[in-house]
């Protein structure tokens, strides 16, 4: 790739990144990154030491140590609009000479490990469950801006199946890691495919102010598989960092807490200690992962 102008890879008057305030040196490359701004303590209260602080905008970011383990954890706040700049400046931070813009010959490889909070859309799955994203279904729109066309077929097989869906944006197909799912695995309960949307709203199929354009949106979704895979779960981040991560050159991987099942209209009452079993399990298993 040639090299970005000044006014396409903003830095800050001290050489941080525009949005994120980060230097270089100051992210690890195992990074974990959640919606809430108030969950990043709720992860790097797990430290043994703590590097970095740094708040800027939504974006709060911690580096420090378990033990000889150097891990990031950073919120992305909600929407792929803010994982479209995490992830495109923390690529940035590793893998562009900040000073020239010119890509750097030695690339590094990230890792990124989403610790969030989800709804189920499948009523035999119950709230308090921990789901891994093996892939995950973008109806936000965000790579339709890139240069990506992976899993045509399978969208392609989906809306020619459910094809009032085909009423909505066109959504994009996007995959976690393998190794990673593998690696992972005794964290979570349920495996699946990850509906992303654009808002919380009528794009998660609520009827509040609005009424939604698809009034049985989450009931399509529910009866929905792709390849004899079923739709799970819907949240607002998990396409966006499976697609920009692939493109990117690194690896991605998300789970979830179910805290609300959409069919079953329940909601967790002990929402916060599933997320405190989510945190504390996944990075027992990340500072194991190589």
């Amino acid at each position: 790739m040639a090299n970005a102008k000044s006014s396409e890879l903003i830095l800050n008057e001290d050489g941080s990144l525009y949005h994120l305030g980060l230097q270089v040196g100051e992210v690890a490359p195992k990074i974990i990154t959640v919606g809430d701004p108030d969950r990043v303590e709720a992860v790097s209260k797990h430290f043994d030491r703590v590097e970095l602080e740094r708040k800027r905008r939504e974006f709060v970011s911690c580096t420090g140590y378990i033990g000889n383990e150097r891990l990031t954890v950073i919120s992305t706040g909600i929407g792929t609009d803010n994982v479209d700049i995490v992830l495109n400046e923390l690529h940035s931070l590793f893998n562009v000479n900040l000073a020239t813009l010119e890509p750097k010959k030695d690339f590094t490889r990230l890792t990124f490990l989403r610790l969030g909070t989800s709804g189920t859309i499948r009523e035999n799955i119950p709230v308090n469950t921990i789901l891994a994203s093996g892939a995950a279904l973008g109806f936000d729109g965000l790579l339709n801006f890139y240069l990506y066309d992976f899993g045509h077929e399978k969208v392609k097989a989906l809306l020619e199946s459910k094809p009032a869906l085909k009423d909505l944006p066109t959504p994009y197909w996007a995959e976690g890691d393998d190794t990673m799912l593998r690696h992972f695995s005794h964290c979570y309960q349920e495996k699946g495919i990850t509906v992303t949307a654009p808002g919380f709203y009528a794009p998660q199929g609520r009827q509040v102010n609005l009424p939604p354009k698809l009034i049985n949106f989450i009931g399509l979704l529910s009866e929905s598989e792709v390849d004899g895979n079923p739709l799970t779960n819907i949240e607002m981040e998990t396409a966006g960092i499976y697609g920009l991560a692939h493109l990117l050159g690194h690896r991605a991987l998300s789970l979830s807490a179910i805290l609300a099942n959409r069919i079953s209209g329940e909601f967790s009452t002990t929402a916060s200690a599933t997320v405190e079993k989510l945190v504390e399990t996944s990075l027992e298993k990340l500072i194991a992962l190589r």
